[in-house]
Formats: structure tokens, sequence, C-alpha cells
């Protein structure tokens, strides 16, 4: 949904056209791979965090519109909720300092975007999902302005026919009936972008899978939405269930949900986006004037826009790309598991982690998905989600152990392997795991502070729930400002 749409209504022969269209970019596809058509002699990494907006009091500032204004930086866009916006860091290789070349290029642009939203009255946040959020915050006339965010609203409560139901039953439970996807726009993630080769995709992908269950655990920073504590990464069961187009019939039928972990291991990124085409119907049937066969035979590249549509509208945790930059087509593995923040720093320590291990995975003689079943990956996942750093996992010689224990014994070496063959040098290596590795010594990442932080004046102070979340959340961005990773946090 990156781009913008603006037709807001869809007839029978839109959505038939739509499906021949989208079903010929995939044939094309098809004979691109075949053809090895793509860009990936010096592959490059990207980077995107989104970012809540907070007011004077921590409470939501509904003012993505002035802060984007104020802010003028390409890079900063809008997202869903009108408390929302994104930055889109430029692409860089890894090799040459290019991590620590992407901390100081967010922190730089952060702090300048800090400095000009206060002039609306607008703070940045870096969190998976803004504790202070209300339920009044959650309103259908609360979706930022751009149309796609209306039509892309309107599309998926037609699909379901009916309400959202949202349940999530954590340390407390959660009920609630949405009239709108907004509570999607709660959710605030990372997303770390790898560009790879056709023949590379497939043990990239599934290298990103299997560790998915990790990066959750050790990354979750979203304890609370609408004042209740849940999962320790909340955001995954919400982010599923605010934009789930099934009807509880459909769930029963085995109707797949938009927002997937996949159900396989995979052989070809071509496998991704035909269960794509196969699986799921248009959300936005819009198509262009491109023949992308009579463009690919000219010699050029097409843009194949119904096909990258179609797979923006499908929201996998590990999602391909399809995409061309300068006339050249590239494939990059989108990982979408990590939740914003807490800090610049824990989040570079985060893409090294994810960026190393990957590459010593992906690498690896007898593959980790040789040894273990995608429903394991997925169960992993499922548990990071809700325990966090307390989850158990299950790892091929390893069995089911603390995942703290994985990370420190197994997976930190692996991970440092990794980032020396992407050229990584010691210093940089060092450090940014260092973070990883006293995250799991102290047992401390942003779920766990924020939850401490909490009770800390829930539980001994005469404060309300709604004054101590506020209390917690100030705390939390002097010291997201300070840029010290989260696992050397003081609590108050």
């Amino acid at each position: 949904m990156g781009e913008d749409v603006a037709k807001h209504e869809f007839t029978r022969e839109d959505r038939t056209r739509y499906r021949t269209k989208v079903r010929r970019c995939l044939d094309v596809f098809a004979r691109m791979l075949r053809e090895a058509r793509f860009d990936f002699e010096r592959p490059m990494t990207g980077l995107e965090i989104e970012i809540n907006l907070i007011d004077e009091n921590a409470d939501p500032a509904m003012k993505n519109h002035e802060a984007l204004q104020v802010i003028d930086d390409p890079d900063f866009v809008t997202e869903l909720g009108q408390w929302n916006i994104e930055i889109n860091v430029a692409p860089r290789r890894l090799a040459g300092g290019g991590i620590t070349a992407f901390e100081e290029t967010v922190r730089r642009s952060l702090n300048s975007a800090e400095q000009k939203a206060r002039e609306v009255g607008a703070h940045m946040v870096i969190n998976g999902i803004l504790p202070t959020l209300r339920p009044k915050d959650i309103s259908p006339d609360l979706l930022s302005g751009n149309p796609r965010y209306a039509l892309l609203n309107e599309q998926v409560l037609a699909a379901r026919g009916e309400d959202l139901q949202i349940s999530i039953d954590g340390v407390e439970r959660l009920h609630l009936t949405a009239n709108s996807i907004v509570p999607e726009a709660a959710c605030t993630s990372t997303q770390l972008h790898l560009q790879v080769s056709p023949e590379q995709f497939p043990a990239y992908w599934n290298a990103a899978q299997a560790i998915a269950g990790v990066q959750v655990a050790i990354g979750a920073n979203s304890p609370f939405f609408l004042g209740k504590e849940l999962w320790r990464e909340t955001r995954i069961a919400l982010f599923q269930q605010a934009t789930d187009t099934r009807g509880d019939e459909l769930k029963a039928q085995g109707v797949r949900p938009r927002v997937w972990f996949g159900e396989r291991w995979i052989n070809s990124i071509f496998d991704l986006f035909e269960e794509n085409v196969r699986y799921f119907p248009a959300l936005l049937p819009i198509c262009d004037d491109e023949d992308p066969l009579a463009v690919l035979d000219k010699g050029d590249t097409p843009a194949l826009s119904e096909l990258k549509l179609h797979n923006g509208t499908i929201y996998r945790w590990n999602r391909p790309v399809y995409d061309v930059v300068r006339d050249r087509p590239h494939l990059r593995v989108e990982n979408r598991v990590l939740p914003a923040g807490p800090t610049v720093v824990d989040t570079l320590a985060n893409a090294a982690l994810y960026f190393g291990l990957v590459r010593a995975l992906a690498e690896d003689e007898r593959p980790l998905w040789s040894q273990m079943s995608f429903q394991a990956a997925e169960e992993n996942f499922n548990a990071a989600s809700r325990n966090g750093m307390d989850a158990q996992m299950y790892w091929p010689g390893v069995g089911t152990v603390p995942v703290v224990e994985l990370v420190l014994r197994r997976l930190l070496p692996l991970a440092h392997e990794g980032l020396i063959r992407w050229g990584v040098d010691s210093a940089e290596r060092d450090r940014l795991l260092g973070v990883i590795e006293q995250r799991c010594l102290s047992g401390v990442n942003g779920a766990t502070w924020q939850a401490r932080e909490f009770h800390r004046h829930y539980d001994h102070t005469h404060m309300d729930r709604a004054d101590a979340l506020r209390t917690m959340l100030r705390t939390y961005v002097d010291l997201m400002h300070a840029n010290e990773p989260v696992h050397t946090w003081p609590l108050t």
C-alpha cells in the first residue's frame, strides 16, 4: 500500500479484468526468473521505521499532516493513523560502515524532525504500540487523509461483511469490536530490506522465517494496547486481527488470513507470488495500461503494477518484493516482524542480528529448514509474541530451550560469522551484537522495561492506570532520545 490510489468504486468488470491482468503479470514474472534478468551484483539493504506522534501530555497527537508539512523531508511519509508517520532510509550496502551509517542517518533525521514537529505540538516516539492510546483514538475519522487509506478500509470491511472482532488474551484480556481498520494503525514496526538474487531468495526467505520467533522475543516492545497489558509483542496479534477479511465461517473453512506467517518452506520466490494469486482475492483491483509481455518482448523492464499492488495487500511477516530501480528489476526479502524502537541503537542492533543470522543460515551446507518443520517455526513465532524474552524455542540439535539461552550459546556466534561475510568490521559487530548479548543477560528489552516501569507507578503509587502509562511513556521518550540501549535504562 505504498503507492497512492485514486479510484473509489469497483465493478465486477474491474475485478475480472484485474484477475486476468495479475495472472498475466505472474506469467511474465516467471519468464523473467527463467531468463535471469535481475540486478543483484551489488546487493543493497534498506530500513523503514514507523513512528508515533504524541503531545505534551504523552497522549496521541493527531497531527501527522501538520508534522510532515513542517518536517518537509521526502524521506518522511504518512502512515495509516493520524498519529503515525514513517521514515524511509536510503538503501546502502552493509560493508564499509553501512550499519553505522544507517544509525547516524536515522538519528540525524529523527532529531531534525523532532525539532521541527515541536512547532506544531507533536513529538516523536519509536515503539511498537503507543501505550497511551485510548478507545476514542481508534475511530474511523482518525484515518490519515490520503485517500488510499479510506479505500483500503472500505475494501477490507466490504470483503469481511461485518465489523472486526479483536480478542487478545495475555496478562490481561481485551475484547473489542471495531468498525474500521484504524486499530491496525496502532502497530508501528521496523522493516528491514535485503536484496538477493532469484537463486538466493528461497534460502534467505526460509532463514528469515526460521528466526522470526527469535527476533520477536529479543526485540519485543509492544506490551500495552488501550491501557491493557497483553502480549509482550501485542502488535503481532493486533495486526493479524485488525486486517482480517474473514468472518468466522471462512476461518472454519481454513481460508488463509491476509496477515500470514505462511505454511511451508519454499523453493522459489515464485512460490510466494503464486500463492498470493491463488489464495487471495483482490482488495484493490486497479489496472494500469502496461502490457507487461509487450514490454518484456521489447527488452524493457515491466513494472508488473498489478502483481505488486496485490502483493502489497497481503501482509506476510517476511514479504517478497519485486521492484524496479533505474530500469533494472530486483528482488528483496522484506522483514516485517520487528516493532519500532526503543532506541535507534536498539533498532540497529536488531538489524545486525537479523542480517548476520540470515546470511549465516542461508549459506549453511545443511539448511536449518531441512531439520525443522515449518510448524515449529510458526510455533516459535507465536510463543515469542506472547512471552517475549521468557519464551521457550525449539531449535534443531538443541531441543526446546529458553530463547535467551539459544541466542547466547548458539545464535550470536552465527550472527558474528554472517556479518563477517557481509564485510561488517569487528567494531560494528562487537558493539551492536553486544547490545543483543547484554539484553539477553539482563532479561530486559523494550517490553519488559515498559511493563516494569508501568507497574512501579501503578502498583506502588496512587496513580490511576492512564497516568501511570503517561508517566512511563514520558520517561521512555527521554531515554529514547539519549540513545542508550534499553537494557541500560533505569527504573525511576
